[in-house]
């Protein structure tokens, strides 16, 4: 049966830091520099018509319907930006990540309504969304209860202010919002991936996949995808190898060459998220689209949403299934999470 809009996402309810709405921009979110573009670790991804969305019976309701999609080729990184790479575009720059930065109060206050209270000068510190699982089984309808805010964590300290990377600069960068990865993508000369170039990709050349691999669920056969074996989110088996974050390509490449399109880390897209969009397109052929042109969520109609894709090592087939193909994500484009990075595109 297909899931309703009443199903959780599995962002759903995340702890607040302010309790405030985010104002999003109008500016195009797929520009690029003109800084020359390596190719070298991208794949070429060939021009092509395919149908994007759900045909299973396992999507919520913003994966259907299914419609198709008419894009030109492109060149995709084949792995997820790591902390090396991340770090060297941090050390070119200068650049501070949003995590990194200690809150405006007078920007935020520019958003909620007149006479609300400064709140105190502990909370408007440099802080991101960090993973806690209880050590107990709970209910999967408030994620609340496994995320945190925690105060110094960053993509150097993704866990929190204690832990570093260092030893792990071959893993994906995480702790960066939308924000920092467009930031990145510019300096490299390159750009986000549309939501539809992401989902081409991710397809591997394969029509109606269900996975990057295949249709073998992710825990049949030999590992595939680096998510969440037993119960979440309080017990990880680690049948696959690895209780939290993997090295990039520690698993098979799909039909494109590109590794972790499943599993890892959600990794941002250029689109904006809209809980209809793909209703209005039903019966067309989009040509190379990028998205709605605003945002808007029903389980959080005033914060602007940016859409995540693939899934994370914390998704789990009683939870989140987020590492199907079509399976769909939003997350405020200011909020850096743990299990959140990117990967760029180019023409």
């Amino acid at each position: 049966m297909v899931k309703t809009e009443t199903d959780e996402s599995c962002s759903a309810h995340l702890p607040s830091r302010y309790g405030i709405a985010v104002t999003h921009s109008s500016a195009d979110s797929t520009f690029s520099s003109d800084q020359k573009t390596s190719h070298h670790g991208m794949k070429w991804i060939p021009a092509g018509v395919f149908s994007m969305g759900a045909k299973d019976q396992e999507g919520r309701k913003d994966e259907y319907p299914a419609h198709q999609v008419k894009l030109d080729g492109f060149w995709m990184d084949e792995k997820e930006v790591t902390n090396k790479e991340f770090m060297a575009f941090v050390k070119a720059t200068g650049y501070k990540t949003i995590a990194e930065r200690k809150p405006d109060w007078e920007e935020i206050k520019k958003q909620l309504p007149p006479g609300t209270p400064k709140p105190p000068d502990n909370v408007l510190v440099p802080a991101a969304l960090t993973f806690n699982p209880p050590p107990h089984p709970v209910p999967l309808d408030n994620a609340s209860q496994w995320w945190a805010w925690t105060n110094g964590a960053s993509w150097k300290h993704p866990e929190g202010p204690k832990s570093t990377i260092e030893g792990k600069e071959n893993f994906p960068v995480t702790q960066v919002c939308w924000e920092d990865a467009n930031a990145y993508a510019k300096w490299a000369g390159k750009r986000l991936p549309t939501e539809a170039e992401w989902e081409y990709a991710a397809r591997g050349g394969m029509k109606d996949a269900i996975y990057p691999w295949g249709n073998e669920p992710v825990e049949s056969g030999r590992p595939k995808a680096n998510t969440w074996q037993g119960s979440f989110p309080d017990k990880n088996t680690d049948w696959d190898g690895f209780h939290n974050l993997a090295p990039v390509g520690s698993f098979a490449a799909n039909g494109y060459g590109l590794f972790d399109m499943a599993g890892n880390v959600w990794e941002w897209v250029a689109d904006w998220y809209k809980a209809d969009y793909y209703q209005g397109l039903d019966g067309t052929t989009s040509v190379n689209p990028t998205g709605p042109k605003d945002s808007y969520d029903p389980d959080e109609p005033t914060v602007p949403k940016k859409v995540t894709r693939g899934g994370s090592f914390m998704c789990n087939s009683s939870y989140c299934k987020g590492y199907r193909i079509s399976a769909r994500m939003k997350s405020s484009p200011d909020t850096g999470l743990q299990n959140t990075g990117f990967r760029c595109v180019s023409k």
